[in-house]
């Protein structure tokens, strides 16, 4: 079996992973909404799916049609990365439980979570989200993949986060007033 199938493998691993995420998330959006949330920035979910899609098929063509080499020094250490990213990923996942979610959701009444990986960075997630989309096409070389997805990502995550920052502003204040209305 060549290190190309190897990849391709890799590869699917992961979109099953993030299929797993979006059957987690679509739970957790209907847990949020029953509790009255409100999604925020919904405009930008869309590019955000196209995105992350992108990655996954780049990277497989790339290797494919270029002909990518696996250069062990190199693949070793971004498939370690690669998981750690999946680790911190699931970390995120579990320490928010059902306030985690691929969309932004503003639920009334809940406190911002301050513990496990968020008691350390304000976005862990997008952390891994990086780590991963450089990490997975080097595991084989897909540098035009990595460097076209960091890039954009780098542009999505400039507007996500502000969405997100907002969303968590919004929270707080909710949190912080008497009745639990915007103050």
């Amino acid at each position: 079996m060549t290190s190309q199938w190897l990849f391709t493998g890799l590869v699917l691993l992961v979109g099953i992973e993030r299929l797993a995420e979006l059957v987690v998330s679509k739970r957790h959006a209907a847990w949020a909404f029953s509790r009255g949330g409100v999604e925020r920035g919904q405009s930008h979910y869309p590019v955000m799916v196209v995105l992350h899609t992108a990655l996954l098929v780049g990277a497989v063509a790339e290797v494919w049609l270029a002909d990518r080499p696996f250069v062990p020094a190199l693949g070793w250490v971004m498939l370690g990365l690669v998981v750690a990213s999946q680790a911190l990923r699931w970390w995120c996942i579990r320490t928010l439980g059902n306030q985690w979610n691929t969309r932004v959701i503003v639920v009334p009444g809940l406190t911002l979570v301050r513990r496990g990986p968020y008691g350390v960075l304000p976005h862990p997630n997008y952390v891994a989200v990086v780590v991963e989309g450089l990490a997975l096409p080097l595991v084989h070389t897909a540098w035009v993949t990595a460097l076209v997805f960091t890039v954009a990502n780098a542009a999505l995550l400039t507007v996500r986060i502000r969405v997100e920052d907002a969303a968590l502003r919004e929270i707080a204040s909710l949190a912080g007033s008497p009745s639990g209305a915007p103050s």
